[in-house]
């Protein structure tokens, strides 16, 4: 704390938080969105499991690793008791966010060495101690903005925080995928050196991430009502029936999405032979489509409902991890960037109403003056579940690795013989086909979810229909752009009136 006053951060709570002081909070929180973003997308992800890759790691290693931010999630246990005692939420945040950046420092230190044999531990510890600090840090985080932003337009301002991170994110994707994929062709050095000065970046953006937090506003929390029983604080969410049931939802949604998702990069650069460019190129395709979508959601969210949100998103997300079984129904490279692409934007689509209705909803049905503990042990659960997810993953990959399953349609005509092999599994397809079942599982827990204010999902599809053609029109100035990028959007619209989901008030509503 000392250092800190030092500069000049005053990071103690205010009993009030004034008009200018929080439309300045609004512009910092931005700006730490944007930070995060750039070190979350240079730091973990697609690099990281090239990176990996790189070295020779294990399909074991790549689960492991792409489970530490999850189940690192413990740590909110410790983050729990810290704001309880200490009730000073952006201290925590800071102090653990700088201790957690420090220590990204082992990622470039890692590809320096470019030995697997250290390279490897030096790099799982890393990750360990980021995600550690940074666990205590989202429990301080929720709880903050939980009590900081105004529920009427949380929705919106954090959909519009996550379209400027996705757009800068897609931007530094696409800058450090080319600049790896030809840096020894001008440099002449070894790949190691590039990784690490990407990695160096992901560092210096999160510091910048860190600086915004001090500049934003923390309202005071409620008066302490006695010693913390931290055993009762984590089982109070699970007596609240409606709290419980949207946890056992999250729960295995988040097994479903973690199960698949962190092997689809694995799948692109092994098995389809992709290079680090085009993956990343069709990560952009769904980074894109989530800009599109994602204020709408966001402004959807406020206006009807979270859960219609995930009523409608949830299950595209479903199918789009299915449909990954058909990128290896063809040899013809084309096809196959053609199918990869569109599931990468329909995921990106998806993704945003899952992303934004997920956290909204958790922190809507928190009780305010309470939510800390709710948030965190909602956080753990969901966590230790997709934590779970990707090692269960890694694990059992070489075994899946040596199995298939075909379907097969045969013709017999007593002279002619025809076998058409219509649907074959193996190795990563198994898990997409989990997935989509599992997912499955959790829209039917979902249902039991109440939230007020639902409403019909069909009302959903139209708004969202209707935004999206919106935003396109002001994306694009060219006439003719913009008919071929409405044309889904009017066609899809058309086709919902024609089955009664549609009233003149849509017609009246949609702009020219």
């Amino acid at each position: 704390m000392a250092i800190l006053n030092k500069f000049h951060f005053d990071l103690r709570p205010s009993d009030t938080v004034g008009e200018a002081d929080y439309a300045e909070t609004k512009r910092w929180l931005l700006g730490n969105g944007i930070a995060a973003q750039v070190m979350e997308i240079l730091a973990i992800g697609t690099f990281m499991t090239a990176f990996a890759l790189h070295l020779g790691a294990s399909n074991a290693f790549i689960g492991l690793i792409a489970a530490v931010p999850s189940l690192a999630s413990l740590g909110q246990l410790l983050g729990i008791v810290l704001v309880e005692r200490i009730r000073n939420r952006r201290l925590i945040c800071v102090v653990s966010g700088l201790v957690g950046r420090m220590a990204l420092l082992g990622l470039p230190v890692a590809a320096l060495i470019g030995d697997p044999v250290l390279s490897l531990p030096v790099l799982f510890i890393a990750i360990c101690l980021r995600y550690g600090m940074g666990a205590i840090v989202g429990c301080s985080w929720n709880a903050w903005i939980r009590d900081l932003i105004d529920e009427k337009e949380r929705g919106r301002l954090m959909g519009r925080r996550l379209m400027y991170m996705t757009a800068i994110g897609m931007v530094a994707s696409i800058a450090a995928s080319a600049f790896i994929d030809s840096w020894t062709g001008w440099s002449g050095l070894d790949i190691k050196y590039a990784y690490a000065a990407i990695f160096g970046i992901a560092m210096v953006a999160g510091f910048i991430g860190i600086y915004c937090m001090t500049r934003m506003s923390e309202p005071c929390m409620p008066a302490d009502t006695g010693p913390l029983d931290l055993r009762h604080r984590l089982s109070e969410p699970f007596r609240d029936e409606n709290f419980r049931k949207l946890m056992f939802f999250l729960a295995a949604w988040n097994f479903a999405a973690n199960l698949a998702a962190p092997f689809f990069t694995v799948h692109m650069l092994t098995r389809l032979g992709l290079d680090l460019f085009p993956v990343t190129v069709l990560a952009m395709c769904s980074q894109i489509a989530n800009i599109i979508v994602l204020r709408s959601f966001g402004r959807i969210a406020d206006r009807m409902s979270n859960k219609a949100v995930l009523v409608v998103t949830a299950p595209l997300f479903i199918a789009c991890t299915f449909a990954w079984i058909f990128t290896t129904a063809t040899d013809v490279r084309w096809a196959v960037l053609a199918i990869l692409a569109s599931v990468h934007v329909l995921t990106g689509v998806a993704t945003a109403g899952v992303s934004i209705a997920t956290t909204n909803i958790a922190m809507k049905l928190a009780p305010r003056g309470n939510s800390t503990s709710y948030l965190a042990t909602n956080s753990l659960v969901s966590s230790l579940s997709a934590g779970i997810a990707p090692v269960i993953g890694g694990l059992c990959a070489d075994f899946f690795a040596h199995q298939k399953f075909s379907i097969l349609f045969r013709w017999n005509t007593g002279d002619h013989d025809v076998t058409i092999e219509t649907i074959r599994l193996e190795h990563w397809d198994f898990y997409f086909v989990m997935a989509a079942l599992i997912g499955l599982y959790s829209l039917h827990r979902l249902a039991m979810v109440r939230e007020e204010g639902e409403i019909d999902q069909r009302a959903v599809i139209t708004e969202v229909f209707t935004d999206a053609r919106r935003t396109i029109r002001n994306i694009s100035s060219i006439a003719g752009l913009r008919v071929v990028a409405e044309f889904p959007f009017n066609l899809l619209l058309r086709t919902r009136k024609r089955k009664g989901g549609g009233n003149k008030e849509d017609d009246e509503t949609a702009p020219p």
